[in-house]
């Protein structure tokens, strides 16, 4: 607990008890799930502070807006942990698997998060009511796969976010129809010694901050 609360204060998040004890809920249910189902391949706990916990945090000062979609959550990472230090803002969780969406389900209602919903489909085939904010994607594909799948789902104005680790330049060089790089951050991790960086794409036409 000490690991996870230091890290994320060096984020600039200062976790509540409550925040700090539905942070380490979710790994302890993750833990339990994958004895059934492969949800991750880490299983050190220390790890799993950093790569995914921390790691999910780190996108934090990069989100803005009321409405935010994680697509390909797999396990919930990095909506579940977001959601959690940002409760009046709404998390749509999108994962096409069936299991892993159940998962997501188990993990929401036990942790009690009402700002966080369940989405089982595809990116490309989900028809939201309200398009989102912000658009999440951590180790899902190239860029330009993520701007053609997920781009419909970024309301005007608003941005798709890349979570990656390297620099991810032969990426970058190829065309993105309708989308341009608005800037690339560099993600720092507390104790991950590897490289982190999220890519803010916006629509053409929009302004560049």
């Amino acid at each position: 607990m000490d690991t996870l609360r230091e890290g994320a204060r060096a984020l600039g998040i200062d976790l509540s008890d409550e925040q700090a004890g539905k942070l380490v809920t979710h790994l302890d249910l993750l833990d339990d799930w994958n004895q059934r189902m492969n949800l991750t391949a880490i299983r050190d706990r220390g790890q799993q502070l950093t790569k995914h916990l921390l790691d999910s945090l780190s996108v934090r000062p990069y989100l803005r807006g009321s409405r935010i979609a994680d697509v390909g959550s797999g396990a919930g990472f990095p909506g579940i942990p977001l959601a959690i230090v940002l409760p009046d803002v709404h998390f749509a969780l999108i994962e096409s698997t069936g299991k892993k969406c159940r998962f997501l389900e188990h993990v929401r209602d036990t942790l009690a998060l009402p700002n966080v919903e369940v989405v089982q489909s595809r990116a490309e085939a989900f028809k939201p009511e309200e398009r989102f904010d912000r658009v999440l994607a951590r180790a899902v594909g190239p860029v330009a796969d993520l701007v053609r799948v997920a781009g419909p789902l970024v309301a005007g104005g608003g941005r798709l976010l890349a979570m990656k680790g390297r620099f991810p330049e032969g990426e970058l060089a190829k065309k993105l129809s309708g989308w341009k790089v608005a800037a690339v951050h560099r993600l720092v991790v507390p104790g991950l010694d590897e490289e982190r960086h999220v890519v803010e794409l916006c629509r053409s036409h929009d302004k560049t901050d």
